[in-house]
């Protein structure tokens, strides 16, 4: 009697895996392929993903500048500022001031040399110099001839002292004159400006 091997089952047929422990139906590849087999916490470690860095927009937080450091300097430089304005304010009143003095002085010292150079003319008998220097209103009243007429038969003057001009209502020089006959004579010279040159002029006498 044969005995023949039995009928092989129904269905794929069930091979070897391809490792112990493998299920039927299971990807088939080298170990280590595919997804871990057994209880959670089992298999390699997973690396956590890093977090995206921060984008453009995002900035790390920043400590804000102090602000009364910042305030005092402000209003000190502002007092400062009006400080030297102030300053200025002042000494451009002082220097308008100096200028008028300074303008006052010049006025008197330029009438008083007026007076001395005419006196040094009369005295030099130089009496065409002398007339030049009479205003206008003067010389209307007396011309050139009469004016050396008057000088040549009145007493010589010899010498003379001219005092600093004096301003007033009207801007007056006085003179000490001394003839030769021994006489002396105190006058003060009224003074006059020209309208188009600005020259002082001898414009009258009184004493």
């Amino acid at each position: 009697m044969t005995l023949s091997p039995p009928p092989p089952p129904s269905g794929p047929a069930a091979g070897p895996g391809p490792y112990p422990g493998a299920v039927s139906g299971a990807p088939v590849g080298p170990p280590g392929f595919g997804p871990p087999v057994g209880p959670p916490g089992f298999g390699p470690p997973v690396a956590s993903t890093p977090s995206p860095p921060p984008g453009p927009g995002v900035q790390p937080p920043f400590v804000s500048p102090p602000t009364d450091g910042a305030r005092q300097r402000r209003w000190l430089a502002l007092g400062l500022a009006g400080a030297a304005a102030l300053v200025c304010c002042v000494g451009g009143l002082f220097g308008a001031g100096g200028l008028l003095v300074l303008g006052n002085k010049m006025i008197l010292d330029e009438a008083q040399g007026t007076v001395t150079s005419y006196l040094s003319a009369v005295r030099d008998k130089d009496y065409a110099g002398a007339y030049a220097l009479v205003c206008d209103t003067e010389r209307a009243s007396i011309d050139e001839s009469e004016f050396v007429d008057m000088f040549e038969r009145g007493p010589t003057l010899r010498s003379f002292s001219v005092g600093p001009a004096v301003l007033t209502e009207e801007l007056v020089v006085p003179a000490t004159l001394d003839f030769a006959d021994g006489r002396s004579l105190s006058l003060e010279f009224l003074m006059s400006q020209d309208s188009s040159t600005g020259a002082f002029e001898v414009c009258g006498q009184r004493g």
